[in-house]
């Protein structure tokens, strides 16, 4: 049985590549940068949520506030690495690991 393909659908990475150009372009880089803040945002919300905290609890917990808290779940804020770190560690008693791609 031959496979067809159908002409009208576009991958997700061409439709990158039209929308915001081609990896290595400004455009492009600043998608990606945010695109890794919104996943960091998501993140820390599902581990906070995994961990039965509120927001304000969580804010407690590294001495920072709910609204910070909130701005870095909705992609809101840049965070420093220092203050991920203690979100991590001390709000949700977990290790961070960064690597980095080439």
């Amino acid at each position: 049985m031959k496979k067809t393909k159908n002409k009208n659908l576009t991958s997700f990475a061409d439709h990158l590549d039209k929308q915001y150009g081609k990896i290595g372009t400004a455009k492009r880089d600043a998608y990606e940068q945010g695109f890794e803040a919104f996943k960091l945002g998501v993140l820390i919300q599902e581990m906070r949520e995994k961990q039965n905290l509120t927001q304000e609890q969580l804010a407690a917990k590294c001495g920072t506030t709910k609204s910070y808290i909130s701005r870095i779940e909705n992609n809101a804020s840049d965070i420093r690495l220092s203050t991920l770190m203690r979100i991590v560690k001390e709000g949700l008693g977990g290790n961070l690991k960064l690597s980095v791609a080439y």
